[in-house]
């Protein structure tokens, strides 16, 4: 996929975080969540401004989406907007899952996946889409920014319950 079917991937992956964290009175760390979401979903990418290194390679596998995770699960502790143990569960999960959300979106195309490298090569692809087909990336965003409306509004409604 492109950039804009990547951010709505990471938007569509962290708005159930982002509503459950509203609804818990965290809507600071739910607003930070969404950020880092959108600010890692291309990350994988960098793979091909960096030598020597295969696109989906190494970039593209469950050991860098936990890398990531641990990243930023440090990253939130000493922020702490929360808490060290809500802010560290956050970071974690928010950190891998973008790179897996990432991960998985690539997988809908011809080129596809191999995620659990070098452990197993089995290449995964649903070969949906094509990576560069604008609608199918626009309508990712589509669906991502739909998905983070519907989840602040539910966030909003179950905090004033």
């Amino acid at each position: 996929m492109y950039q804009n079917g990547h951010y709505g991937v990471a938007l569509l992956f962290v708005a159930p975080i982002g509503t459950l964290l509203i609804a818990a009175g965290f809507v600071e760390l739910a607003l930070m969540a969404g950020a880092t979401a959108v600010a890692l979903a291309m990350v994988p990418d960098l793979d091909q401004r960096v030598p020597g290194v295969t696109h989906r390679g190494p970039t593209h596998t469950v050991w860098f989406a936990l890398l990531v995770g641990v990243i930023t699960t440090a990253i939130a502790v000493a922020v702490a907007i929360a808490g060290p143990v809500v802010s560290a569960v956050t970071g974690f999960v928010v950190g891998t899952g973008t790179i897996a959300s990432h991960i998985a979106a690539d997988a809908l195309t011809p080129a596809g996946v191999r995620p659990w490298s070098p452990i197993n090569d089995t290449h995964y692809s649903l070969d949906v889409v094509r990576a560069k087909n604008p609608l199918a990336n626009y309508a990712l965003l589509g669906l991502g920014i739909a998905g983070v409306v519907l989840g602040i509004w539910a966030g909003t409604t179950a905090a004033n319950f």
